[in-house]
Protein backbone atom coordinates (compact mmCIF):
# COMPACT_ATOMS: atom_id res chain seq x y z
CA UNK A 1 0.00 0.00 0.00
CA UNK A 2 0.90 2.95 -0.49
CA UNK A 3 1.08 6.35 1.02
CA UNK A 4 -2.27 8.67 1.56
CA UNK A 5 -2.15 11.25 -0.92
CA UNK A 6 -5.29 13.11 -2.31
CA UNK A 7 -6.68 12.18 -5.92
CA UNK A 8 -10.10 11.98 -7.45
CA UNK A 9 -10.31 9.69 -10.59
CA UNK A 10 -13.15 9.72 -12.93
CA UNK A 11 -14.27 7.05 -15.13
CA UNK A 12 -16.22 8.11 -18.05
CA UNK A 13 -16.93 6.87 -21.75
CA UNK A 14 -18.36 8.43 -24.49
CA UNK A 15 -21.66 6.14 -24.71
CA UNK A 16 -22.94 3.87 -22.79
CA UNK A 17 -22.98 0.13 -22.18
CA UNK A 18 -18.91 0.09 -22.78
CA UNK A 19 -18.40 -1.21 -19.23
CA UNK A 20 -17.63 2.24 -17.54
CA UNK A 21 -19.32 1.13 -14.12
CA UNK A 22 -17.73 -2.17 -14.38
CA UNK A 23 -14.54 -0.57 -13.63
CA UNK A 24 -15.63 1.77 -11.45
CA UNK A 25 -17.62 -0.76 -8.93
CA UNK A 26 -14.45 -3.16 -9.56
CA UNK A 27 -11.66 -0.27 -8.64
CA UNK A 28 -13.43 0.56 -5.58
CA UNK A 29 -13.99 -3.52 -4.34
CA UNK A 30 -10.48 -3.91 -5.03
CA UNK A 31 -9.02 -0.79 -3.12
CA UNK A 32 -11.25 -1.72 -0.03
CA UNK A 33 -9.31 -4.93 -0.09
CA UNK A 34 -6.35 -3.28 -0.02
CA UNK A 35 -7.67 -1.03 2.73
CA UNK A 36 -7.22 2.27 1.12
CA UNK A 37 -10.07 4.72 2.25
CA UNK A 38 -11.90 5.54 -0.95
CA UNK A 39 -15.23 6.98 -1.47
CA UNK A 40 -17.17 6.10 -4.94
CA UNK A 41 -19.46 8.54 -6.30
CA UNK A 42 -22.19 7.76 -8.99
CA UNK A 43 -22.23 10.91 -10.84
CA UNK A 44 -24.75 9.10 -13.58
CA UNK A 45 -27.68 11.09 -11.65
CA UNK A 46 -30.40 10.10 -14.25
CA UNK A 47 -29.78 6.39 -13.99
CA UNK A 48 -27.89 5.31 -10.78
CA UNK A 49 -26.45 2.21 -10.13
CA UNK A 50 -24.00 1.38 -8.57
CA UNK A 51 -26.05 0.38 -5.32
CA UNK A 52 -27.33 -2.70 -7.95
CA UNK A 53 -23.58 -4.42 -6.18
CA UNK A 54 -23.14 -3.26 -3.11
CA UNK A 55 -24.92 -3.60 -0.07
CA UNK A 56 -25.09 -0.47 2.46
CA UNK A 57 -26.32 1.21 5.15
CA UNK A 58 -28.09 4.55 4.40
CA UNK A 59 -25.87 7.20 6.30
CA UNK A 60 -27.38 10.07 5.21
CA UNK A 61 -30.02 11.62 2.83
CA UNK A 62 -30.62 15.33 1.46
CA UNK A 63 -32.32 17.31 -0.85
CA UNK A 64 -30.70 19.31 -3.93
CA UNK A 65 -32.99 22.44 -4.32
CA UNK A 66 -33.21 25.31 -6.35
CA UNK A 67 -34.74 28.49 -6.68
CA UNK A 68 -37.25 29.34 -9.25
CA UNK A 69 -39.28 32.69 -9.27
CA UNK A 70 -43.37 32.63 -7.97
CA UNK A 71 -44.65 35.73 -10.67
CA UNK A 72 -47.40 38.29 -7.79
CA UNK A 73 -49.97 38.23 -11.01
CA UNK A 74 -51.51 41.72 -8.81
CA UNK A 75 -48.58 43.14 -9.12
CA UNK A 76 -47.37 42.03 -12.33
CA UNK A 77 -47.41 44.53 -14.92
CA UNK A 78 -46.64 42.37 -17.90
CA UNK A 79 -43.98 44.58 -19.38
CA UNK A 80 -42.03 41.40 -20.35
CA UNK A 81 -38.56 42.23 -18.84
CA UNK A 82 -38.36 39.02 -16.75
CA UNK A 83 -38.60 37.20 -20.22
CA UNK A 84 -36.22 39.15 -21.80
CA UNK A 85 -33.53 38.76 -19.20
CA UNK A 86 -34.38 35.11 -19.08
CA UNK A 87 -31.82 32.99 -21.03
CA UNK A 88 -33.40 29.84 -20.69
CA UNK A 89 -36.76 30.84 -22.15
CA UNK A 90 -38.12 29.86 -18.71
CA UNK A 91 -41.16 32.51 -18.38
CA UNK A 92 -44.44 32.15 -20.46
CA UNK A 93 -46.11 35.56 -21.51
CA UNK A 94 -48.71 36.67 -23.16
CA UNK A 95 -49.25 40.65 -23.02
CA UNK A 96 -52.30 41.29 -24.92
CA UNK A 97 -53.75 38.31 -22.57
CA UNK A 98 -52.15 39.12 -19.77
CA UNK A 99 -50.66 36.22 -19.19
CA UNK A 100 -47.18 34.79 -17.55
CA UNK A 101 -46.22 31.61 -16.07
CA UNK A 102 -43.34 30.38 -14.47
CA UNK A 103 -41.99 26.95 -16.48
CA UNK A 104 -40.00 25.52 -13.66
CA UNK A 105 -38.58 22.36 -15.61
CA UNK A 106 -36.63 25.11 -17.82
CA UNK A 107 -35.37 27.26 -14.56
CA UNK A 108 -31.81 27.60 -13.79
CA UNK A 109 -32.68 29.76 -11.04
CA UNK A 110 -30.03 31.82 -11.95
CA UNK A 111 -32.51 34.81 -10.24
CA UNK A 112 -32.37 37.29 -13.36
CA UNK A 113 -35.79 37.83 -13.53
CA UNK A 114 -36.08 39.12 -10.22
CA UNK A 115 -33.23 41.80 -10.72
CA UNK A 116 -35.38 42.47 -14.12
CA UNK A 117 -38.37 43.25 -12.16
CA UNK A 118 -39.01 46.85 -11.37
CA UNK A 119 -42.54 45.68 -9.34
CA UNK A 120 -41.49 43.41 -7.02
CA UNK A 121 -43.90 41.21 -8.48
CA UNK A 122 -41.13 38.14 -8.04
CA UNK A 123 -40.25 36.01 -5.05
CA UNK A 124 -38.43 32.77 -5.15
CA UNK A 125 -39.79 29.71 -3.81
CA UNK A 126 -37.48 25.98 -3.54
CA UNK A 127 -37.75 23.20 -5.67
CA UNK A 128 -36.30 19.72 -5.36
CA UNK A 129 -33.89 18.84 -8.34
CA UNK A 130 -33.16 15.51 -6.84
CA UNK A 131 -31.29 14.02 -3.52
CA UNK A 132 -27.88 12.69 -2.53
CA UNK A 133 -27.44 9.55 -0.46
CA UNK A 134 -24.18 8.51 1.32
CA UNK A 135 -24.22 4.91 2.13
CA UNK A 136 -21.70 2.85 4.26
CA UNK A 137 -19.56 0.44 2.44
CA UNK A 138 -16.71 -1.74 4.12
CA UNK A 139 -13.76 -0.80 5.05
CA UNK A 140 -14.29 2.64 6.28
CA UNK A 141 -15.15 3.25 2.73
CA UNK A 142 -18.50 4.72 1.47
CA UNK A 143 -20.78 5.33 -1.90
CA UNK A 144 -22.75 8.57 -2.58
CA UNK A 145 -25.55 8.35 -5.11
CA UNK A 146 -26.84 11.11 -6.88
CA UNK A 147 -30.02 10.89 -8.22
CA UNK A 148 -31.92 13.61 -10.16
CA UNK A 149 -36.08 13.81 -9.79
CA UNK A 150 -38.19 12.11 -12.51
CA UNK A 151 -38.69 15.32 -15.13
CA UNK A 152 -35.61 17.26 -14.15
CA UNK A 153 -34.17 19.28 -16.94
CA UNK A 154 -30.61 18.97 -15.95
CA UNK A 155 -28.60 16.72 -13.20
CA UNK A 156 -25.94 19.18 -12.89
CA UNK A 157 -26.78 20.81 -9.77
CA UNK A 158 -27.24 17.36 -8.41
CA UNK A 159 -23.90 15.73 -9.49
CA UNK A 160 -22.27 18.86 -8.52
CA UNK A 161 -23.65 18.07 -4.72
CA UNK A 162 -22.68 15.00 -4.77
CA UNK A 163 -19.35 15.64 -5.48
CA UNK A 164 -19.06 18.44 -2.86
CA UNK A 165 -20.34 16.00 -0.79
CA UNK A 166 -16.96 13.60 -1.23
CA UNK A 167 -15.27 16.65 0.88
CA UNK A 168 -11.70 16.32 0.68
CA UNK A 169 -11.69 12.37 1.06
CA UNK A 170 -8.67 11.10 0.17
CA UNK A 171 -9.14 8.81 -2.94
CA UNK A 172 -12.76 10.01 -4.49
CA UNK A 173 -13.79 7.50 -7.82
CA UNK A 174 -16.61 9.11 -10.01
CA UNK A 175 -19.16 7.20 -12.17
CA UNK A 176 -19.48 9.53 -14.67
CA UNK A 177 -22.28 10.32 -16.86
CA UNK A 178 -22.16 8.89 -20.28
CA UNK A 179 -21.52 10.62 -23.47
CA UNK A 180 -19.70 14.06 -23.37
CA UNK A 181 -22.49 17.17 -22.64
CA UNK A 182 -22.97 19.18 -19.29
CA UNK A 183 -22.72 15.89 -16.87
CA UNK A 184 -19.95 14.50 -18.39
CA UNK A 185 -17.74 18.06 -18.22
CA UNK A 186 -19.20 18.78 -14.79
CA UNK A 187 -17.79 15.24 -13.11
CA UNK A 188 -14.37 14.92 -15.09
CA UNK A 189 -13.50 18.57 -14.58
CA UNK A 190 -12.62 18.44 -11.31
CA UNK A 191 -10.50 15.26 -11.99
CA UNK A 192 -7.18 14.47 -11.32
CA UNK A 193 -6.90 11.56 -14.03
CA UNK A 194 -9.84 9.94 -16.48
CA UNK A 195 -10.12 6.80 -17.04
CA UNK A 196 -11.83 6.22 -20.39
CA UNK A 197 -13.81 3.01 -21.38
CA UNK A 198 -14.59 2.03 -24.54
CA UNK A 199 -15.01 -0.87 -26.67
CA UNK A 200 -12.78 -2.40 -30.11
CA UNK A 201 -15.62 -1.25 -32.47
CA UNK A 202 -16.43 1.67 -34.91
CA UNK A 203 -19.06 3.12 -32.41
CA UNK A 204 -17.10 2.47 -29.38
CA UNK A 205 -14.08 4.29 -31.38
CA UNK A 206 -16.41 7.02 -32.60
CA UNK A 207 -17.46 7.81 -28.84
CA UNK A 208 -13.64 7.52 -27.79
CA UNK A 209 -12.59 10.31 -29.80
CA UNK A 210 -15.36 12.89 -28.90
CA UNK A 211 -14.36 12.06 -25.12
CA UNK A 212 -10.63 12.63 -26.75
CA UNK A 213 -11.73 15.81 -27.84
CA UNK A 214 -13.44 17.02 -24.91
CA UNK A 215 -10.77 16.46 -22.49
CA UNK A 216 -7.74 18.15 -24.65
CA UNK A 217 -10.44 21.31 -24.30
CA UNK A 218 -10.60 20.93 -20.34
CA UNK A 219 -7.18 20.01 -20.08
CA UNK A 220 -7.39 16.75 -18.44
CA UNK A 221 -4.95 13.62 -17.95
CA UNK A 222 -6.39 10.57 -19.17
CA UNK A 223 -5.71 6.82 -20.00
CA UNK A 224 -7.85 4.04 -21.76
CA UNK A 225 -9.15 1.12 -21.15
CA UNK A 226 -10.42 -1.34 -23.69
CA UNK A 227 -13.10 -3.63 -22.41
CA UNK A 228 -14.60 -6.37 -24.23
CA UNK A 229 -11.03 -6.98 -26.06
CA UNK A 230 -10.98 -9.68 -28.84
CA UNK A 231 -14.49 -8.37 -29.90
CA UNK A 232 -14.36 -6.02 -33.22
CA UNK A 233 -11.38 -4.88 -34.99
CA UNK A 234 -7.74 -3.38 -34.06
CA UNK A 235 -8.88 0.56 -34.84
CA UNK A 236 -9.25 1.38 -31.50
CA UNK A 237 -5.60 0.20 -30.87
CA UNK A 238 -4.85 2.09 -33.92
CA UNK A 239 -6.03 5.29 -32.73
CA UNK A 240 -4.02 5.54 -29.50
CA UNK A 241 -0.53 4.82 -30.89
CA UNK A 242 -1.64 7.43 -33.34
CA UNK A 243 -2.90 9.87 -30.54
CA UNK A 244 -0.04 8.57 -27.89
CA UNK A 245 -2.97 7.85 -25.69
CA UNK A 246 -1.63 5.46 -22.75
CA UNK A 247 -3.98 2.04 -22.52
CA UNK A 248 -4.15 1.26 -19.50
CA UNK A 249 -5.43 -1.97 -19.27
CA UNK A 250 -7.87 -4.68 -21.47
CA UNK A 251 -10.46 -6.40 -20.17
CA UNK A 252 -11.34 -9.86 -22.34
CA UNK A 253 -14.60 -10.31 -23.70
CA UNK A 254 -15.44 -13.44 -21.78
CA UNK A 255 -19.16 -14.66 -20.51
CA UNK A 256 -18.37 -15.25 -17.01
CA UNK A 257 -17.59 -11.57 -16.68
CA UNK A 258 -19.97 -10.95 -18.68
CA UNK A 259 -22.78 -13.67 -16.13
CA UNK A 260 -21.57 -12.18 -12.78
CA UNK A 261 -21.97 -8.68 -14.06
CA UNK A 262 -25.46 -9.02 -15.44
CA UNK A 263 -26.41 -10.57 -12.27
CA UNK A 264 -25.41 -7.80 -9.94
CA UNK A 265 -22.25 -9.38 -8.50
CA UNK A 266 -18.58 -7.44 -8.54
CA UNK A 267 -16.28 -9.40 -10.54
CA UNK A 268 -13.34 -8.91 -8.35
CA UNK A 269 -14.89 -11.14 -5.60
CA UNK A 270 -14.99 -14.58 -7.63
CA UNK A 271 -11.86 -13.65 -10.20
CA UNK A 272 -9.04 -13.07 -7.48
CA UNK A 273 -6.69 -12.46 -10.15
CA UNK A 274 -8.59 -8.72 -10.33
CA UNK A 275 -7.57 -7.43 -7.40
CA UNK A 276 -3.81 -7.34 -7.88
CA UNK A 277 -4.84 -6.53 -11.66
CA UNK A 278 -6.80 -3.01 -10.88
CA UNK A 279 -3.76 -2.14 -7.56
CA UNK A 280 -1.14 -2.11 -10.46
CA UNK A 281 -3.17 0.07 -12.57
CA UNK A 282 -4.26 2.10 -10.04
CA UNK A 283 -0.87 2.55 -8.35
CA UNK A 284 0.65 3.81 -11.93
CA UNK A 285 -2.28 6.53 -11.99
CA UNK A 286 -1.88 7.22 -8.17
CA UNK A 287 2.47 8.41 -8.36
CA UNK A 288 1.74 10.43 -11.47
CA UNK A 289 -1.46 12.31 -10.56
CA UNK A 290 -2.12 12.30 -6.71
CA UNK A 291 -1.61 15.07 -4.43
CA UNK A 292 -4.06 17.33 -6.20
CA UNK A 293 -2.29 17.45 -9.52
CA UNK A 294 -5.37 18.83 -10.70
CA UNK A 295 -5.42 22.72 -10.24
CA UNK A 296 -7.59 24.35 -12.53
Amino acid sequence: MIEPRKIRIAIASGKGGTGKTLISTNLFYALQQLNYKVTLIDCDAEEPNVMIFFKGKTLSSMDVTQKVPVIDESKCTYCGKCQEYCSYNAIFLLRDMKIIKTMEDLCHGCGACSVACAYDAITEKDVSLGKIRRFHSALNSSIIEARVRVGVFSPVSVIKAAIKEAGDNEIVLMDSPPGTSCPFIQTVNVADFVILVTEPTPFGLSDLKQSVETLKTLGNSYGVIINRAGLGDKAVYDYLILENIPLLAEIPFDKEIATLYSKGEVVAKYKSEWLPFFETMFKSIYEKYGNGHNQR
